[in-house]
């Protein structure tokens, strides 16, 4: 809530639209904090073995990061903060998808039913925001805008399926210190090319400064303490419980941007809780792999090597078998 505000009121009130500058200051502080942080470690876990090791994945990582806080930034200059806000669900669909075929992440019936529910909701914000009314000859600006966030919606899909990876077999910190350091060169790249005339037109005073860095500041702490989070839960529930900023944006709203007020909002809201209430209920499962027995009876190296591996105390027995023998297996 706090980074689309910010970012809503520069583009507004002041004019300044540099949204790879916004997203430059915050992927340096986590490249000043994070990546600092790596390059006291040492072994394997060092900043240098991890480069050797992925460097090229982190590369696509935050080329994706970075597009997806452009696009998203940028898209505030073309529609309104609320319509920000709920087309940015679109990205917990195609988060869905990936974490189904990467993570192999397997959701019950109730998951679904709950994302719908949620979806629902944004549904009925998005009626509301239509018939609240929207500012004469904004339509084909609003076009652009949305066509943004869903882009950028889809990019933030791809960047949390890998967090979620990273944060489970990794380390929170190798993926906010490799996202700071690649972050900070793309973004700086990015901004060198296309937005140094728009930096060079800011007219800076201290409500701008103060703009910038609630701005960062937000972002910082989003990037910091949301992989804690989808450590512990997953990417999707998170990017649902995200959801609620929507009020919270909507109320600001109302008093800095003169939005009116549906009572649809309120009912949406609600909707949305219920949904990820529903959603947290019930865990997610994940899918395993599997032993195959083969007809020669080759499978049955795989169910000795994992009797090895249970109790390294215990005295490994073996048998031999035929084919279509029923063994019974007991760890006392």
């Amino acid at each position: 809530c706090g980074t689309a505000v910010t970012s809503q009121y520069l583009a507004e009130v002041f004019q300044v639209r540099t949204p790879m500058l916004q997203s430059f200051i915050n992927y340096f502080l986590l490249l000043l904090v994070y990546t600092t942080a790596l390059l006291f470690r040492t072994g394997g876990d060092s900043l240098l073995q991890i480069l050797k090791r992925r460097w090229w994945k982190y590369i696509f990582l935050g080329l994706a990061d970075v597009e997806a806080n452009f696009m998203i930034v940028k898209a505030y200059q073309y529609t309104t903060l609320t319509s920000v806000q709920l087309l940015d669900c679109f990205g917990i669909p195609v988060l869905m998808a990936l974490s189904w075929f990467l993570l192999r992440a397997r959701y019950r019936m109730i998951h679904f039913i709950a994302v719908a529910i949620c979806l629902l909701g944004v549904g009925a914000m998005v009626g509301a925001d239509i018939l609240a009314g929207r500012p004469e000859g904004e339509g084909s600006d609003v076009v652009i805008g949305d066509l943004l966030v869903l882009l950028a919606a889809s990019l933030y899909a791809i960047s949390n399926v890998g967090e979620e990876y990273i944060v489970k077999n990794l380390s929170r910190e190798e993926f906010l210190g490799m996202v700071g350091l690649f972050g900070t060169v793309i973004s700086g790249l990015q901004l060198a090319l296309v937005e140094h005339k728009d930096i060079m037109r800011i007219q800076w005073n201290w409500k701008v400064a103060i703009l910038f860095t609630g701005y960062a500041m937000c972002m910082f702490g989003l990037y910091s303490f949301m992989p804690i989070v989808i450590k512990v839960t997953s990417a999707t529930s998170v990017n649902l419980g995200i959801l609620t900023s929507d009020l919270y944006s909507l109320f600001l709203g109302l008093f800095l941007f003169k939005y009116k007020f549906s009572v649809l909002y309120i009912v949406s809201f609600v909707t949305i809780m219920v949904g990820f209430s529903l959603y947290c209920s019930t865990p997610t499962g994940k899918a395993e792999p599997t032993a195959v027995l083969q007809p020669d009876g080759s499978g049955l190296d795989n169910a000795a090597l994992k009797l090895e591996e249970n109790d390294g105390e215990t005295p490994a027995g073996t048998a031999q078998l035929t084919q279509g023998e029923t063994v019974v297996v007991s760890t006392d």
